[in-house]
């Protein structure tokens, strides 16, 4: 224990043998989700919003140029949007139709109004909960084939406005909770004037075969990029900006096969947080958990990398990270949260190949976090392989793993993990089928790791 460096060297482990874990071809399994992801294919009409009037100035009003254009690749049965050079303002959101492609180009910035009237209701999700709210300043509902692609920017503009909502919403977001356990009809779910939950930057709902690519995206009121039941996406090339509460970079919801690759996060928040659903509303669309996610080649900068929960009620599973690294201070970098609220599950995760900078905490996986509710529902969290992952410094643990005594965290494979230093080493509580090998924590532990 003196020496300088903490050695957890165990292959027998705490009841553990490998063979009792499941093991997965991660590489024919990813190549499988990958190439069964469709982009999306535009006809060749092409319009600029400048046709429709649009002035890239920063003062006009652009949001009937923008209606417009969506209007005319409509009749045409798709077609692309080109954005040229300029900072163009819309007061109001963007609504995609089917088969269009949204491109900025270099130079190119949108730049979004932040009066709510002009924004209307429409059917979203709110922190895990379906409802009517604000629409999200792009908003897709019900579409296939679309893009949003270039080298421009899309800007929320919401530092100095919807973020003053902040410390207004909390009776809505207890409202929105109260109505999903209470089963209240989603007809009657409706916020909007007179409430404080803000819209999301961009949201695909229902939709599937969608593209985003190598546009800039900062200074969201909300979530960035929300993907709410939907299928088939690519997110590419992305480069973020974006430090307001609660700017997760991309949160996938009731989601499936997505490749999320060669992202630069840069958020205020989580960069990539699975979700699928609250608590009984969650639990009610079990049949659509969000599965067959694969995150590589990704540059984590945030309050957390990669995130699973906490609302996870309808399952997540088959999630994939590969090849990604994080600079500067991250809180967490590899986070399984859930409570005894949710129910459902998280299995069947891979990690691989991370090198994280300075956290909280390396890797923590609990069922214990916070909840509003009665604790009936213990959540399930199994087959987790977490290998190859490196870390600068962790200023509380290396490794947190909390369970419940009677449905307890189990079939987790730790392998070559290496935290240099860290101020408590590894926890483990209510876990089973635990394999750990050539796990190394360094030369500063305030407290000896732990099993219960």
């Amino acid at each position: 224990m003196k020496n300088n460096f903490f050695y957890f060297v165990l292959l027998l482990c705490f009841n553990v043998l490998c063979s009792q874990t499941k093991i997965v071809d991660k590489t024919v399994e990813i190549e499988r989700i990958v190439n069964r992801i469709q982009l999306p294919v535009f006809p060749k009409y092409k319009v600029t919003v400048t046709q429709f009037g649009a002035k890239g100035d920063s003062v006009t009003n652009c949001k009937s140029a923008f209606d417009k254009a969506m209007k005319a690749c409509g009749k045409k049965k798709g077609g692309t949007i080109v954005v040229p050079k300029g900072v163009y303002t819309i007061n109001g959101p963007i609504h995609f139709v089917s088969n269009v492609n949204l491109h900025l180009e270099a130079g190119a910035k949108i730049r979004f109004g932040s009066n709510p009237d002009d924004y209307p209701l429409v059917l979203t999700s709110w922190e895990g909960t379906m409802l009517y709210n604000y629409s999200p300043l792009i908003y897709a509902n019900n579409v296939e084939n679309v893009a949003i692609t270039g080298t421009g920017t899309i800007d929320g503009e919401a530092k100095n406005t919807w973020i003053k909502w902040k410390p207004l919403e909390e009776k809505d977001k207890l409202l929105s909770r109260e109505m999903n356990h209470n089963n209240v009809p989603l007809k009657d779910r409706v916020f909007g004037k007179g409430h404080f939950l803000r819209p999301q930057m961009i949201q695909f709902l229902n939709s599937k075969n969608i593209l985003m690519e190598g546009v800039t995206i900062e200074d969201s009121p909300f979530w960035c990029v929300h993907l709410l039941k939907s299928k088939s996406i690519t997110l590419r090339g992305l480069k973020y900006d974006a430090h307001n509460n609660n700017n997760d970079g991309i949160d996938p919801e009731y989601s499936s096969d997505i490749l999320i690759e060669n992202i630069q996060f840069n958020n205020g928040d989580d960069n990539v947080a699975i979700k699928a659903g609250r608590d009984d509303e969650g639990r009610a669309n079990s049949n659509n958990p969000s599965e067959n996610i694969v995150i590589r080649n990704c540059e984590f900068k945030g309050l957390h990398a990669v995130v699973i929960g906490s609302e996870m009620s309808a399952g997540v599973r088959n999630v994939f990270v590969d090849n990604c690294k994080a600079s500067g201070y991250l809180k967490r970098g590899i986070y399984i949260k859930t409570n005894s609220d949710r129910g459902g599950y998280v299995k069947d995760l891979y990690f691989s190949n991370i090198a994280l900078g300075q956290v909280e905490d390396c890797i923590y996986m609990t069922a214990n976090y916070h909840g509003e509710g009665g604790g009936l529902y213990p959540s399930k969290i199994s087959d987790i392989s977490i290998s190859n992952v490196s870390c600068e410094s962790a200023s509380n643990a290396a490794i947190v793993i909390e369970g419940f005594p009677e449905k307890k965290v189990e079939n987790i494979v730790l392998d070559k993990i290496t935290v240099k230093s860290a101020k408590n080493g590894m926890t483990l509580t209510n876990t089973q089928n635990v394999s750990i090998n050539e796990i190394v924590i360094g030369d500063k532990i305030g407290v000896p790791s732990s099993v219960k």
